[in-house]
Protein backbone atom coordinates (compact mmCIF):
# COMPACT_ATOMS: atom_id res chain seq x y z
CA UNK A 1 0.00 0.00 0.00
CA UNK A 2 1.29 2.93 -0.78
CA UNK A 3 2.00 6.40 1.94
CA UNK A 4 -0.75 8.06 3.29
CA UNK A 5 0.55 11.57 4.60
CA UNK A 6 -0.42 15.00 4.62
CA UNK A 7 1.39 16.98 2.36
CA UNK A 8 4.90 15.66 0.89
CA UNK A 9 6.16 19.00 -0.06
CA UNK A 10 6.72 19.65 3.63
CA UNK A 11 9.67 16.94 3.24
CA UNK A 12 12.21 19.32 2.99
CA UNK A 13 11.51 20.50 6.47
CA UNK A 14 10.82 17.33 8.01
CA UNK A 15 14.34 16.30 6.85
CA UNK A 16 15.96 18.97 8.59
CA UNK A 17 14.79 17.54 11.66
CA UNK A 18 15.65 14.09 10.54
CA UNK A 19 19.31 15.38 9.85
CA UNK A 20 19.33 17.05 13.24
CA UNK A 21 18.88 14.48 15.31
CA UNK A 22 20.93 12.02 13.20
CA UNK A 23 24.06 14.35 14.92
CA UNK A 24 22.84 13.52 18.22
CA UNK A 25 21.84 10.01 18.01
CA UNK A 26 25.47 8.53 17.87
CA UNK A 27 24.25 4.76 19.87
CA UNK A 28 22.27 4.36 16.92
CA UNK A 29 24.69 5.26 13.97
CA UNK A 30 27.01 2.75 15.56
CA UNK A 31 24.46 0.48 15.59
CA UNK A 32 23.70 1.43 11.50
CA UNK A 33 27.02 0.40 10.52
CA UNK A 34 26.65 -3.21 11.72
CA UNK A 35 23.38 -3.44 10.50
CA UNK A 36 24.60 -2.03 6.48
CA UNK A 37 26.83 -4.97 6.78
CA UNK A 38 24.96 -7.76 8.38
CA UNK A 39 21.49 -6.93 6.80
CA UNK A 40 19.88 -8.75 9.93
CA UNK A 41 16.26 -8.10 8.34
CA UNK A 42 16.51 -8.85 5.15
CA UNK A 43 13.17 -9.90 3.39
CA UNK A 44 11.60 -8.80 6.66
CA UNK A 45 8.41 -6.16 6.82
CA UNK A 46 8.50 -4.33 9.91
CA UNK A 47 6.04 -2.30 11.23
CA UNK A 48 6.10 0.66 13.83
CA UNK A 49 3.53 2.40 15.71
CA UNK A 50 5.39 4.97 17.62
CA UNK A 51 5.02 8.86 17.37
CA UNK A 52 5.60 10.16 14.22
CA UNK A 53 8.86 12.48 14.88
CA UNK A 54 12.17 12.81 13.79
CA UNK A 55 14.06 10.76 16.41
CA UNK A 56 11.24 7.94 14.88
CA UNK A 57 11.76 8.63 11.63
CA UNK A 58 15.93 8.20 12.16
CA UNK A 59 14.52 4.77 14.38
CA UNK A 60 12.67 3.48 11.37
CA UNK A 61 15.98 4.44 8.75
CA UNK A 62 18.19 2.30 11.18
CA UNK A 63 15.85 -0.53 10.35
CA UNK A 64 15.32 -0.16 6.63
CA UNK A 65 19.69 0.35 6.66
CA UNK A 66 19.02 -3.60 7.96
CA UNK A 67 17.41 -4.19 5.11
CA UNK A 68 13.81 -4.21 6.33
CA UNK A 69 10.74 -2.58 4.49
CA UNK A 70 9.56 -0.57 7.09
CA UNK A 71 6.26 0.66 7.48
CA UNK A 72 5.41 3.54 10.00
CA UNK A 73 2.82 5.08 11.53
CA UNK A 74 2.35 6.74 14.55
CA UNK A 75 0.82 6.15 18.06
CA UNK A 76 -0.67 9.37 18.78
CA UNK A 77 -2.95 11.67 16.68
CA UNK A 78 -1.51 14.85 17.61
CA UNK A 79 2.20 13.95 17.99
CA UNK A 80 2.62 12.83 14.43
CA UNK A 81 4.86 15.76 12.50
CA UNK A 82 3.77 16.18 9.20
CA UNK A 83 6.72 17.12 8.06
CA UNK A 84 8.47 14.38 9.58
CA UNK A 85 6.34 12.23 8.10
CA UNK A 86 6.42 13.46 4.51
CA UNK A 87 10.89 13.40 4.91
CA UNK A 88 10.64 9.88 6.49
CA UNK A 89 8.38 8.78 2.89
CA UNK A 90 11.29 10.29 0.87
CA UNK A 91 13.62 8.56 1.90
CA UNK A 92 11.96 5.38 0.89
CA UNK A 93 9.72 4.47 4.18
CA UNK A 94 6.06 3.53 3.64
CA UNK A 95 4.52 6.08 5.97
CA UNK A 96 0.96 6.42 7.23
CA UNK A 97 -0.14 8.99 9.32
CA UNK A 98 -1.31 12.91 10.10
CA UNK A 99 -1.27 15.50 12.50
CA UNK A 100 -4.71 15.83 13.92
CA UNK A 101 -6.60 12.60 12.69
CA UNK A 102 -9.70 11.52 14.17
CA UNK A 103 -10.10 8.13 15.74
CA UNK A 104 -11.59 6.75 12.54
CA UNK A 105 -8.50 7.98 10.44
CA UNK A 106 -6.39 7.16 13.16
CA UNK A 107 -7.58 3.42 13.15
CA UNK A 108 -6.96 3.42 9.65
CA UNK A 109 -3.28 4.59 9.40
CA UNK A 110 -2.77 1.46 12.06
CA UNK A 111 -4.61 -0.87 10.01
CA UNK A 112 -2.58 0.13 6.96
CA UNK A 113 0.32 -0.26 8.26
CA UNK A 114 -0.55 -3.67 9.14
CA UNK A 115 -1.70 -4.35 6.13
CA UNK A 116 1.78 -5.57 4.90
CA UNK A 117 1.26 -8.69 7.21
CA UNK A 118 4.72 -7.71 9.25
CA UNK A 119 7.18 -10.19 9.90
CA UNK A 120 7.76 -7.83 13.56
CA UNK A 121 6.33 -5.03 14.98
CA UNK A 122 7.36 -2.49 17.24
CA UNK A 123 4.64 -1.00 19.42
CA UNK A 124 3.93 2.14 21.82
CA UNK A 125 1.04 1.70 23.99
CA UNK A 126 -0.43 -1.51 22.28
CA UNK A 127 -3.04 -0.38 19.92
CA UNK A 128 -0.77 -2.33 17.15
CA UNK A 129 -1.36 -5.58 19.61
CA UNK A 130 -5.02 -5.20 20.05
CA UNK A 131 -6.06 -4.45 16.92
CA UNK A 132 -3.55 -8.14 15.49
CA UNK A 133 -5.04 -10.25 18.96
CA UNK A 134 -8.15 -9.06 18.92
CA UNK A 135 -9.61 -7.84 15.39
CA UNK A 136 -7.28 -8.75 12.34
CA UNK A 137 -5.54 -12.13 13.78
CA UNK A 138 -5.46 -13.05 9.63
CA UNK A 139 -2.77 -9.96 9.79
CA UNK A 140 -0.35 -12.11 11.80
CA UNK A 141 0.37 -14.71 9.80
CA UNK A 142 4.29 -13.99 9.21
CA UNK A 143 4.78 -12.28 12.79
CA UNK A 144 7.44 -13.54 14.76
CA UNK A 145 6.84 -11.03 17.43
CA UNK A 146 7.56 -7.29 18.38
CA UNK A 147 8.36 -4.99 21.03
CA UNK A 148 6.69 -2.84 23.65
CA UNK A 149 8.00 0.90 24.57
CA UNK A 150 5.56 1.86 27.36
CA UNK A 151 4.76 1.45 30.68
CA UNK A 152 1.37 1.52 29.72
CA UNK A 153 2.02 -0.64 26.79
CA UNK A 154 3.40 -3.24 28.74
CA UNK A 155 0.86 -3.40 31.30
CA UNK A 156 -1.61 -4.15 28.67
CA UNK A 157 0.78 -6.98 27.48
CA UNK A 158 1.16 -8.41 31.07
CA UNK A 159 -2.75 -8.68 32.05
CA UNK A 160 -3.01 -10.19 27.91
CA UNK A 161 -0.46 -12.51 28.64
CA UNK A 162 -1.96 -13.25 32.45
CA UNK A 163 -5.02 -14.24 30.18
CA UNK A 164 -3.21 -16.13 28.15
CA UNK A 165 -4.07 -14.33 25.01
CA UNK A 166 -0.93 -13.30 23.36
CA UNK A 167 -0.16 -15.69 20.94
CA UNK A 168 3.17 -14.07 19.69
CA UNK A 169 6.58 -13.12 22.04
CA UNK A 170 6.78 -9.43 22.68
CA UNK A 171 9.58 -7.80 24.46
CA UNK A 172 9.04 -5.05 26.47
CA UNK A 173 12.06 -2.68 26.18
CA UNK A 174 10.49 -0.62 29.07
CA UNK A 175 11.55 -2.53 31.67
CA UNK A 176 14.99 -2.64 30.07
CA UNK A 177 17.23 -1.15 32.68
CA UNK A 178 18.45 1.51 30.06
CA UNK A 179 15.19 2.65 29.14
CA UNK A 180 13.33 2.75 32.51
CA UNK A 181 15.97 4.85 34.16
CA UNK A 182 16.79 7.35 31.53
CA UNK A 183 14.09 7.73 28.70
CA UNK A 184 11.19 7.85 31.82
CA UNK A 185 13.03 9.85 34.05
CA UNK A 186 15.02 12.15 32.27
CA UNK A 187 13.77 11.84 29.09
CA UNK A 188 10.53 12.51 30.71
CA UNK A 189 11.38 15.07 33.38
CA UNK A 190 13.17 17.15 30.48
CA UNK A 191 9.90 17.12 27.79
CA UNK A 192 7.58 17.21 29.85
CA UNK A 193 8.44 20.79 31.67
CA UNK A 194 9.46 21.87 27.71
CA UNK A 195 6.23 21.04 26.59
CA UNK A 196 4.82 23.10 29.33
CA UNK A 197 6.30 26.20 29.67
CA UNK A 198 6.33 26.34 25.50
CA UNK A 199 2.74 26.01 25.84
CA UNK A 200 2.24 28.15 29.14
CA UNK A 201 5.00 30.85 28.74
CA UNK A 202 4.34 30.98 32.46
CA UNK A 203 7.27 30.84 35.41
CA UNK A 204 7.71 27.49 37.54
CA UNK A 205 9.38 28.92 40.59
CA UNK A 206 7.13 29.63 42.87
CA UNK A 207 4.20 27.41 41.85
CA UNK A 208 2.58 24.25 43.69
CA UNK A 209 2.87 21.30 41.57
CA UNK A 210 0.97 18.53 41.51
CA UNK A 211 2.51 15.19 40.17
CA UNK A 212 0.64 12.04 40.04
CA UNK A 213 2.09 9.24 40.30
CA UNK A 214 5.59 8.35 41.81
CA UNK A 215 7.10 5.83 39.01
CA UNK A 216 10.21 6.46 37.12
CA UNK A 217 8.14 9.11 34.90
CA UNK A 218 6.40 10.76 38.23
CA UNK A 219 10.14 11.11 39.91
CA UNK A 220 11.47 12.62 36.41
CA UNK A 221 8.86 15.12 36.60
CA UNK A 222 8.87 16.04 40.07
CA UNK A 223 12.54 16.29 40.08
CA UNK A 224 12.60 18.94 37.43
CA UNK A 225 9.61 20.84 38.61
CA UNK A 226 11.85 21.01 42.26
CA UNK A 227 14.70 22.46 40.61
CA UNK A 228 13.35 25.32 39.04
CA UNK A 229 11.70 26.40 42.07
CA UNK A 230 8.44 24.83 42.29
CA UNK A 231 7.02 22.87 45.33
CA UNK A 232 5.88 20.07 44.66
CA UNK A 233 3.29 17.61 46.13
CA UNK A 234 3.13 13.89 45.17
CA UNK A 235 -0.32 11.63 45.28
CA UNK A 236 0.28 8.38 45.13
CA UNK A 237 -1.79 4.71 45.41
CA UNK A 238 1.25 2.48 46.01
CA UNK A 239 2.63 2.78 49.71
CA UNK A 240 6.17 2.25 49.12
CA UNK A 241 6.48 4.86 46.32
CA UNK A 242 4.51 7.53 48.07
CA UNK A 243 7.25 6.63 51.33
CA UNK A 244 10.01 7.39 48.39
CA UNK A 245 8.21 10.53 47.36
CA UNK A 246 8.12 11.74 50.80
CA UNK A 247 12.13 10.61 51.38
CA UNK A 248 12.93 12.36 48.22
CA UNK A 249 11.71 15.57 49.80
CA UNK A 250 8.00 16.23 48.30
CA UNK A 251 4.74 16.43 50.41
CA UNK A 252 2.37 13.75 49.53
CA UNK A 253 -1.13 13.78 49.93
CA UNK A 254 -4.60 12.65 48.23
CA UNK A 255 -5.44 14.26 45.25
CA UNK A 256 -8.69 15.63 47.03
CA UNK A 257 -6.20 17.47 49.28
CA UNK A 258 -3.94 18.82 47.21
CA UNK A 259 -6.43 19.75 44.49
CA UNK A 260 -7.12 23.11 46.56
CA UNK A 261 -3.49 24.21 46.53
CA UNK A 262 -1.85 22.76 43.11
CA UNK A 263 -1.25 25.83 40.01
CA UNK A 264 -0.25 22.88 38.03
CA UNK A 265 -1.32 19.34 37.78
CA UNK A 266 0.86 16.80 35.92
CA UNK A 267 -0.64 12.74 35.42
CA UNK A 268 1.82 10.40 34.92
CA UNK A 269 0.01 7.34 36.61
CA UNK A 270 -0.95 4.97 33.25
CA UNK A 271 -4.46 4.84 34.98
CA UNK A 272 -7.89 6.52 34.36
CA UNK A 273 -9.69 9.23 36.20
CA UNK A 274 -7.13 10.48 38.23
CA UNK A 275 -7.92 14.06 38.13
CA UNK A 276 -12.01 13.96 38.37
CA UNK A 277 -14.50 16.88 38.29
CA UNK A 278 -14.36 16.60 42.14
CA UNK A 279 -11.33 17.46 41.85
CA UNK A 280 -11.45 20.28 39.24
CA UNK A 281 -14.22 21.87 41.66
CA UNK A 282 -12.28 22.34 44.47
CA UNK A 283 -8.92 24.07 42.23
CA UNK A 284 -7.59 27.58 42.13
CA UNK A 285 -9.21 29.47 39.50
CA UNK A 286 -7.17 29.15 36.37
CA UNK A 287 -5.40 26.19 37.62
CA UNK A 288 -3.28 24.25 34.45
CA UNK A 289 -4.46 21.04 33.95
CA UNK A 290 -1.87 18.33 31.81
CA UNK A 291 -1.34 14.66 31.06
CA UNK A 292 1.81 12.95 30.82
CA UNK A 293 1.02 9.02 30.26
CA UNK A 294 0.34 7.11 27.38
CA UNK A 295 -3.54 7.61 26.83
CA UNK A 296 -5.88 10.80 27.21
CA UNK A 297 -7.49 9.35 30.46
CA UNK A 298 -5.74 10.47 33.36
CA UNK A 299 -7.30 13.51 33.68
CA UNK A 300 -11.13 13.02 33.18
CA UNK A 301 -11.74 15.03 29.74
CA UNK A 302 -15.06 13.53 29.21
CA UNK A 303 -16.64 14.43 32.39
CA UNK A 304 -14.81 18.06 31.91
CA UNK A 305 -16.69 18.37 28.09
CA UNK A 306 -19.90 17.12 30.02
CA UNK A 307 -20.23 19.79 32.71
CA UNK A 308 -18.46 22.48 30.89
CA UNK A 309 -20.39 25.46 30.27
CA UNK A 310 -18.41 26.64 27.85
CA UNK A 311 -14.56 25.23 26.26
CA UNK A 312 -12.69 28.16 24.62
CA UNK A 313 -9.02 27.97 22.92
CA UNK A 314 -7.25 30.31 25.46
CA UNK A 315 -3.80 29.68 23.39
CA UNK A 316 -1.87 27.27 21.13
CA UNK A 317 -2.89 23.80 22.79
CA UNK A 318 -4.79 25.18 25.67
CA UNK A 319 -8.25 25.25 26.02
CA UNK A 320 -10.37 27.32 28.59
CA UNK A 321 -12.80 24.94 30.46
CA UNK A 322 -15.56 26.86 31.94
CA UNK A 323 -18.08 25.26 34.75
CA UNK A 324 -20.59 26.65 36.99
CA UNK A 325 -20.02 29.70 39.01
CA UNK A 326 -17.48 30.78 36.73
CA UNK A 327 -14.97 28.76 37.97
CA UNK A 328 -12.74 27.93 35.24
CA UNK A 329 -9.38 25.78 34.26
CA UNK A 330 -7.02 25.27 31.23
CA UNK A 331 -6.29 22.02 29.91
CA UNK A 332 -2.94 21.37 27.70
CA UNK A 333 -3.09 18.99 24.59
CA UNK A 334 -6.35 17.84 25.04
CA UNK A 335 -5.04 15.59 27.59
CA UNK A 336 -3.15 14.26 25.81
CA UNK A 337 0.29 13.21 26.07
CA UNK A 338 1.99 16.91 26.48
CA UNK A 339 4.97 16.47 25.82
CA UNK A 340 4.63 15.48 22.41
CA UNK A 341 0.80 16.75 21.79
CA UNK A 342 2.49 20.15 22.77
CA UNK A 343 6.35 19.81 22.32
CA UNK A 344 9.02 17.66 20.72
CA UNK A 345 9.00 14.49 23.16
CA UNK A 346 11.52 13.20 24.80
CA UNK A 347 15.48 14.70 23.83
CA UNK A 348 17.76 13.03 21.01
CA UNK A 349 20.28 11.80 23.21
CA UNK A 350 17.89 10.43 25.39
CA UNK A 351 15.97 8.06 22.39
CA UNK A 352 19.24 7.44 21.21
CA UNK A 353 19.34 4.80 23.65
CA UNK A 354 15.63 3.78 23.83
CA UNK A 355 15.34 2.84 19.83
CA UNK A 356 18.94 1.39 20.19
CA UNK A 357 17.23 -1.26 22.62
CA UNK A 358 13.79 -1.40 20.10
CA UNK A 359 16.29 -1.61 17.37
CA UNK A 360 18.52 -4.49 19.12
CA UNK A 361 15.36 -6.38 20.81
CA UNK A 362 13.86 -6.28 16.96
CA UNK A 363 17.19 -8.21 15.53
CA UNK A 364 17.16 -10.30 18.86
CA UNK A 365 13.63 -11.35 17.49
CA UNK A 366 14.21 -11.87 14.17
CA UNK A 367 17.36 -14.39 15.01
CA UNK A 368 15.28 -16.10 18.31
CA UNK A 369 11.63 -15.70 17.99
CA UNK A 370 11.14 -19.27 16.85
CA UNK A 371 12.39 -20.62 20.17
CA UNK A 372 10.61 -18.13 22.01
CA UNK A 373 7.59 -18.58 24.45
CA UNK A 374 4.61 -16.40 23.38
CA UNK A 375 4.31 -14.33 25.87
CA UNK A 376 5.90 -11.11 27.67
CA UNK A 377 9.82 -11.64 27.16
CA UNK A 378 12.75 -9.70 28.86
CA UNK A 379 15.35 -7.49 26.81
CA UNK A 380 18.51 -9.95 27.03
CA UNK A 381 20.88 -8.70 29.70
CA UNK A 382 23.59 -8.50 27.22
CA UNK A 383 22.04 -6.10 25.00
CA UNK A 384 21.11 -3.95 27.95
CA UNK A 385 24.45 -3.73 29.22
CA UNK A 386 26.00 -3.65 25.56
CA UNK A 387 24.20 -0.34 25.15
CA UNK A 388 25.07 1.39 28.10
CA UNK A 389 28.52 0.71 27.11
CA UNK A 390 28.24 2.18 23.68
CA UNK A 391 26.56 4.75 25.54
CA UNK A 392 29.57 5.11 27.60
CA UNK A 393 32.19 4.87 24.22
CA UNK A 394 29.62 7.97 22.97
CA UNK A 395 30.32 10.58 25.51
CA UNK A 396 34.12 9.55 25.37
CA UNK A 397 34.27 8.27 29.01
CA UNK A 398 35.58 4.67 30.46
CA UNK A 399 35.12 2.47 33.12
CA UNK A 400 36.96 0.38 35.59
CA UNK A 401 36.19 -3.69 34.94
CA UNK A 402 36.68 -6.43 37.44
CA UNK A 403 40.09 -8.09 37.93
CA UNK A 404 39.70 -11.91 37.53
CA UNK A 405 40.50 -12.33 40.95
CA UNK A 406 37.79 -9.64 42.05
CA UNK A 407 35.11 -11.22 39.52
CA UNK A 408 35.93 -14.51 41.25
CA UNK A 409 35.40 -12.84 44.59
CA UNK A 410 32.41 -11.57 44.06
CA UNK A 411 30.71 -14.47 42.44
CA UNK A 412 32.37 -16.61 45.30
CA UNK A 413 29.65 -18.67 47.63
CA UNK A 414 32.38 -18.33 50.65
Amino acid sequence: MSSIIRNESLAPSGNLKIDWVYKHMPICAMIEERFIKKKPFEGLNITTSIHLEAKTARTALLLKAGGAKVYATGSNPLSTQDDVAAGLMSRGVNVFGWYGATEKEYKEHLLAALSCKPDLIIDDGGDLTQILCDERPDLTVNLKGGSEETTTGVLRLKARAEKGELPFPMVCVNDAQMKFMFDNRYGTGQSVWTAIMSATNLVVAGKNVVVAGYGWCGKGVSMRAKGMGARVIVTEVDPIKAVEALMDGFEVMTMADAAPLGDIFITVTGCKDVVRMEHILTMKQGAILCNAGHFDVEVAVAEMKKNALSIGKARNNIEKYTFVGGKYVYLLAEGRLVNLAAGDGHPAEIMDISFALQALSAEYLAKNADNLAKTVQEVPKDIDIGVARMKIASMGMSIDTLSPQQYEYIHSAN
